[in-house]
């Protein structure tokens, strides 16, 4: 070409512009949150009730009942907010911009960076503050090792967003995104025991659990309360690999432009 002049952008300067990129789609998504805070107000007030009320009944139906009441709820609306990523990036194609944003010079990575991290940042503070609530008012003992429960923290988050990633480019309205979510959660984190500890579980639901990812979420912030890191290590691997999956197949769907707003 007759422009061409041969110039190339170091790695350096190229690092800069991925991050100068995705800084400004991640500030745009920050404002939106903050002026639509409702949905993540209602999954941090809910839990908080629902641990105050059944506490009474944790402590006496099973063995370290506050801890499981704490982490059971964290768990299961935590998963709710798998809608709160989905929209965030379902939204550009409902409003028919997710074109304009593929056909400039960000690649599906940086979009997806920039569309959820600042969710990323919400759902690490949800799943924060209620562990803080559980220890202040339900009475969950501190944690002796606060570094391996903000590493579980951040491993949960991260799987949570890849999936909400992963729904948000294979469906098609947010219709289908509430059903699959809110029905989704509700299983999978029941499934895994966090509404119902585990050993009151039917023998089959105590197997099937072990597919869902809600139970080894469970498995991990138990653990790293506990101060137990050889027992959060394998469900924290276990929920990455889930996590990369997902991640993956989100951006190819949407490098390949199977997601655009035209489909809608």
């Amino acid at each position: 070409m007759l422009l061409d002049t041969g110039y190339r952008a170091g790695p350096i300067a190229t690092l800069r512009e991925s991050v100068y990129r995705i800084g400004a789609l991640a500030n745009h998504n920050t404002i939106i949150r903050l002026r639509d805070p409702g949905q993540m107000i209602s999954y941090l007030v809910m839990p908080m009730v629902l641990m105050l009320v059944l506490k009474p009944l944790y402590v006496r139906a099973v063995e370290g009942g506050t801890t499981k009441v704490v982490t059971g709820l964290l768990v299961m609306f935590s998963v709710f907010a798998i809608s709160i990523a989905g929209n965030a990036i379902l939204a550009e194609r409902t409003w028919k911009t997710w074109d304009r944003l593929r056909v400039s010079r960000a690649p599906a990575a940086e979009l997806l960076l920039g569309k959820t991290l600042p969710i990323y940042l919400v759902m690490i503070v949800q799943q924060a503050i209620l562990l803080g609530y559980g220890c202040l008012v339900i009475g969950l003992p501190i944690p002796s090792n606060i570094p391996l429960v903000l590493m579980s923290i951040l491993v949960w988050a991260f799987t949570l967003l890849a999936i909400g990633a992963l729904l948000a480019a294979i469906v098609r309205s947010h219709g289908e995104l509430s059903v699959i979510s809110d029905v989704g959660a509700l299983t999978l984190s029941s499934l895994g025991g966090a509404l119902v500890p585990l050993s009151l579980m039917p023998d089959w639901a105590q197997v099937a659990a072990h597919v869902s990812p809600g139970y080894w979420a469970l498995e991990m912030l138990q653990a790293a309360v506990a101060g137990d890191t050889a027992g959060t290590m394998l469900p924290a691997a276990i929920l990455l690999g889930i996590a990369l999956i997902a991640g993956v197949f989100a951006i190819r769907r949407l490098t390949r432009g199977w997601g655009r707003g035209g489909l809608l």
